[in-house]
């Protein structure tokens, strides 16, 4: 599975006009399960991004992960992660899971970070989006479960 995270201050996601989701400081996670990625996948990368130390300590270094902080995450399907550039400029999506597994692997990402105590909002599968966020840092880090 492959994931963008970035630290926020705040961020939300609207469809149709309405925020569906919204949290304040925490992580905005983008994910996209790939073909032949399992359960397993997504519970690696939920450890991943729960124990990632890119929040500052007192020192202001970023030695602090999401739990530490109080934090919250929204996490977001984001099949256009699978883009593949090397035939030219149009991209291709056909590394990305099937939509019904997509779906299940990215619940299963949001629930497994719940799992571990994590606040969880999520965008809508499927569904054509507007996500507002402030970064803050910048700080966005690529996590993908086969590197």
């Amino acid at each position: 599975m492959r994931a963008l995270v970035q630290r926020v201050s705040q961020a939300r996601v609207e469809a149709g006009g309405a925020v569906i989701g919204a949290i304040g400081p925490g992580l905005v996670v983008l994910v996209c399960a790939m073909q032949g990625d399992t359960e397993a996948d997504a519970h690696r990368l939920a450890s991943k991004i729960h124990k990632l130390r890119i929040f500052r300590d007192a020192g202001g270094k970023m030695n602090r992960a999401l739990a530490q902080t109080g934090g919250a995450a929204l996490v977001i399907s984001q099949f256009t992660l699978a883009a593949d550039l090397r035939s030219g400029n149009r991209p291709g999506f056909s590394s990305a899971a099937p939509p019904d597994q997509g779906e299940a692997l990215y619940l299963a990402v949001a629930d497994a970070l719940r799992g571990l105590g994590t606040s969880v909002e999520t965008g809508r599968f499927g569904a054509e989006m507007e996500l507002h966020l402030v970064n803050d840092g910048p700080v966005t880090i690529w996590i993908d479960t086969r590197a």
